[in-house]
């Protein structure tokens, strides 16, 4: 069995302990982990956070948790503000960097943090993916550092395609992403 897979089988009972939905610490510390993974084993992660939404789906579970995946809400928000037909067109008129400015001008960090708050309703769980997907025009450290305005009491597990040392977030293992300190990890 792969590091990875040893790691990935640690996640379920994290989430079962009684401890996780209360919080972690004497400091009353917000419950933001984020699992970092090799960005190559993207598609095994993926397959696993089914495994997750499916072991807690079942009536009597007391975890309700919630997929976030940060692409979807992309192209969500971008079919809500009329601009997703544009796009293609945008690119290809005038180029990757209008294309760029474009995203970047309705993906503000603000408008994700709202449509994450009506998406939780009453789960007590938020697991977020997309990470990878949504970069350069959404940055993991942005959401994290506003979600704990909405999230305060509700675990967020963030599946990050790179590596978190508990300081910094490296994204694909190249690109740092900015210092986020405030999340633990959730499995060595």
């Amino acid at each position: 069995m792969s590091d990875l897979h040893k790691r990935l089988d640690k996640i379920i009972p994290k989430i079962q302990e009684d401890k996780f939905l209360e919080g972690r610490g004497l400091g009353n510390e917000i419950s933001f982990y984020v699992f970092d993974y090799p960005p190559e084993h993207e598609l095994i992660v993926r397959d696993y956070v089914r495994h997750i939404m499916k072991e807690f789906s079942h009536d009597g579970s007391n975890r309700r948790i919630i997929e976030i995946d940060l692409y979807k809400t992309m192209i969500e928000i971008a079919k809500e503000k009329r601009v997703f037909e544009r796009i293609f067109q945008i690119e290809e008129k005038q180029g990757k960097e209008a294309l760029f400015k474009a995203m970047v001008n309705f993906a503000k960090p603000d408008v994700f943090l709202q449509k994450i708050r009506e998406k939780v309703d009453d789960h007590n769980v938020v697991l977020i993916t997309g990470v990878g997907k949504v970069y350069p025009f959404v940055r993991s450290h942005n959401i994290l550092n506003n979600l704990q305005e909405v999230l305060d009491k509700i675990p967020v597990i963030m599946f990050f395609p790179g590596t978190y040392d508990g300081l910094s977030l490296k994204l694909f293992n190249r690109m740092k992403d900015d210092n986020y300190y405030r999340a633990f990890r959730l499995v060595d």
